[in-house]
């Protein structure tokens, strides 16, 4: 193992955000494990951010909140939108669909722009949230469908994604060593925000007042999303926390449990590299999968409900309890993830959602209002929980340094599992019933669960590039200053 010399102030191993003024100066050093893997030490989380970096937790977690009443509400808001815009049920799907496609195909050229330095994600986040502003205003003063499918879907769809992309891949970058509990929490409020809203879109929400809500819906994302990420920095490159030793794993017992359990990448993938592995198109398959039955559920657990003649403060109710869960529950697989493992995490996750899908056909045919709401809770669990573990795989296996674009990648799995839990869903309802559909479901589910066996994390010899060493005694490591 062995530390490598510093050229002083080499702005090109910062982020586009980690960039400082003239007159700040930090010591650290680099240091290389036995694999080549690089990590740069010595630089507290204060002397770059100016805050303790539990704030990019915290202010992620907040704007994850706010953008969540756009998938996980639209639901609830749907009859009442078709009746005040004269909207067919086809319409309200494909202004949700293509809402979909965009918020997820936003995440990879995202990712590229800011590892590139064209984008920083405070900029990222301030673009977003005026774009979601535009999305709900287009939704509530949209004159014809093809107003809200660009405004909505599109812009809504861009700005969300933005935000999205850049709140997860910045918890990952500041907690490397633990990134699984953190990431969990940050991604779980992207479903549980949005529980009033549905309860407010179930109960409060009618034709005479649907403009006045969806506009003051689109300031309050826009309030709490541009408050938030005004304060967004990414690390330098290959920044790891001061109080962790990179080399033998080592730090405070929970640092040591997760990084055991869950080792850090063999180096610093590109997105080229990482998609070569093999892996990166299971993982995409995989998630597939699991969003996919997500996505289904999400659309259809309220009509199903119905159905089965269950009110309507059962069938809102499922939907709350399975956003609720489908929240928490990303943040404590996040936390057992660091304990158990990711991999491990993964499949046990898949297995839950495959049992939801069968025990809500189950419960929803024997009309146990009891059951169907705790096969919900099973639901939302398994319907949320893979997220953030798909998050924090991505870096586990690629590094960090190029994660914004890596995981984008993976993540745009979630742009076929769109029309898939949701187009053909309707298809399979209209085919076969719910019978055929929530069955169907439960078998994509367990087939996610075998392909998760297979993913492991890549090695192989570094190919990273090393700047040539400069003249000075063997074994001495020299710190920079910047």
């Amino acid at each position: 193992m062995t530390a490598d010399p510093i050229a002083a102030n080499d702005d090109a191993q910062q982020s586009p955000d980690a960039q400082e003024s003239p007159h700040a100066h930090r010591s650290y050093r680099e240091v290389t494990d036995s694999r080549g893997r690089v990590y740069r030490v010595g630089e507290s989380d204060r002397q770059i951010l100016g805050l303790p970096r539990w704030t990019m937790v915290a202010l992620p977690w907040l704007a994850m909140l706010a953008i969540s009443v756009f998938e996980y509400a639209f639901g609830a808001a749907e009859d009442t939108l078709a009746k005040a815009h004269h909207w067919s049920s086809t319409n309200t799907f494909w202004v949700l669909s293509v809402w979909i496609f965009f918020q997820a195909g936003v995440s990879f050229p995202t990712g590229k722009l800011r590892e590139k330095g064209i984008l920083t994600s405070r900029a990222a986040m301030i673009i977003g949230s005026f774009l979601s502003l535009i999305g709900f205003v287009s939704l509530s003063h949209a004159p014809n469908v093809a107003a809200a499918l660009l405004g909505f879907g599109v812009l809504g769809g861009i700005g969300s994604g933005l935000i999205y992309s850049t709140c997860v891949n910045m918890v990952g970058k500041w907690y490397p060593e633990r990134r699984g509990g953190k990431t969990g929490f940050v991604n779980g409020a992207f479903a549980y925000g949005a529980v009033p809203f549905i309860f407010l879109f179930s109960y409060g929400f009618n034709t005479s007042n649907y403009r006045t809500v969806l506009d003051l819906v689109g300031f309050y994302v826009l309030a709490l999303t541009l408050v938030s990420g005004l304060f967004f920095k990414d690390p330098p490159k290959n920044w790891w926390p001061e109080a962790v030793d990179p080399l033998h794993r080592a730090g405070d017992a929970k640092s040591t449990v997760a990084l055991a359990k869950n080792p850090p990448a063999a180096r610093q993938y590109t997105s080229g590299e990482a998609l070569r592995t093999g892996i990166v198109p299971l993982m995409w398959f995989c998630m597939l999968c699991c969003a996919g039955v997500s996505i289904f559920g999400i659309s259809f657990q309220v009509p199903f409900a119905k159905e089965m003649g269950f009110g309507p403060l059962v069938a809102a109710s499922s939907m709350g309890v399975m956003a609720v869960i489908n929240g928490t529950g990303r943040g404590v697989v996040g936390w057992l993830s660091d304990r158990m493992g990711r991999r491990t995490t993964l499949t046990y996750v898949c297995l839950v959602l495959a049992v939801a899908q069968f025990g809500v056909l189950g419960a929803g045919e024997m009309r146990s209002e009891a059951l169907f709401l705790f096969f919900a809770f099973l639901s939302g669990f398994g319907g949320g929980a893979f997220y953030p573990l798909f998050a924090s795989l991505v870096p586990d296996y690629f590094g960090e340094n190029n994660n914004a674009s890596n995981y984008g990648m993976v993540y745009s799995a979630k742009l076929v599992s769109g029309l898939f839990g949701g187009g053909l869903g309707a298809v399979v309802v209209s085919a076969w019933g719910y019978d055929g559909a929530y069955t169907t479901a439960g078998v994509i589910s367990l087939l996610a669960a075998g392909l998760s066996l297979l993913l492991r994390q890549p090695g192989g010899p570094p190919r990273e590039r090393h700047r040539p060493r400069r003249p000075g005694r063997p074994g001495v490591r020299r710190s920079a200053t910047v």
